[in-house]
């Protein structure tokens, strides 16, 4: 459900990933009209997100992603943690880029496998996933440390994801184009701030909170 998708073996799937991100400052608004609206709300997760890329350095490069993402359920059904790859973005509106995703039984081993392939860590960074399912659609509402609040609005063709956006009150804002990697990147950056790991607990200066 929300992509356009294919099974091609047992836990992996292609699909082409199709979605609008939108920088908010509340999500409780949001949580209100997905309320009104009658959306089913799915469960809240922490992510750990690791993102490799080749020794040259040419997935980033060249708008590519591949990432294992560890999933500590806050509520909800389980959740497996993912091995995935994305490939470069399409020039549309909206995101539009196909992805391959399986799920993997051990977030731990998949990193130890991409490591002893050659690839190599760029950053791991936290991010809050709280789901819901609205008109077709996977609305994900995303809290980020450093970034703040994003909502995701992800489905199976860019109408559907329009017409929720419409239906959120959402449609007015505009759609952010830039991956949430080249976002933190890019905010750790100009603060000169290290980007490799970025997590909850830790402020805006870089020190670990107590």
């Amino acid at each position: 459900m929300g992509r356009c998708q294919e099974r091609v073996g047992s836990g992996v799937a292609m699909a082409v990933e199709i979605e609008a991100k939108l920088k908010v400052a509340s999500h409780e608004p949001i949580r209100q009209r997905l309320g009104a609206a009658g959306a089913e709300r799915v469960g809240c997760v922490l992510e750990t997100n690791t993102i490799f890329d080749s020794p040259d350095r040419t997935f980033l490069a060249t708008d590519q992603g591949l990432r294992v993402r560890r999933i500590e359920v806050i509520d909800g059904p389980d959740r497996s943690a993912t091995l995935t790859y994305k490939g470069p973005r399409t020039p549309d509106e909206l995101k539009t880029r196909r992805e391959v995703e399986l799920s993997v039984s051990d977030a731990g081993a998949a990193v130890e496998l991409l490591v002893a392939l050659g690839f190599v860590t760029v950053l791991a960074f936290e991010k809050r996933r709280e789901t819901w399912l609205a008109g077709g659609c996977h609305v994900e509402l995303d809290e980020l440390p450093r970034l703040g609040s994003y909502v995701e609005v992800e489905g199976p063709d860019s109408q559907a994801v329009r017409d929720v956006l419409t239906r959120l009150g959402l449609d007015g804002l505009p759609i952010v184009k830039e991956s949430y990697i080249g976002l933190l990147i890019g905010h750790c950056r100009e603060r000169g701030i290290a980007a490799d790991r970025i997590v909850f607990a830790h402020d805006e200066a870089g020190n670990k909170a107590s």
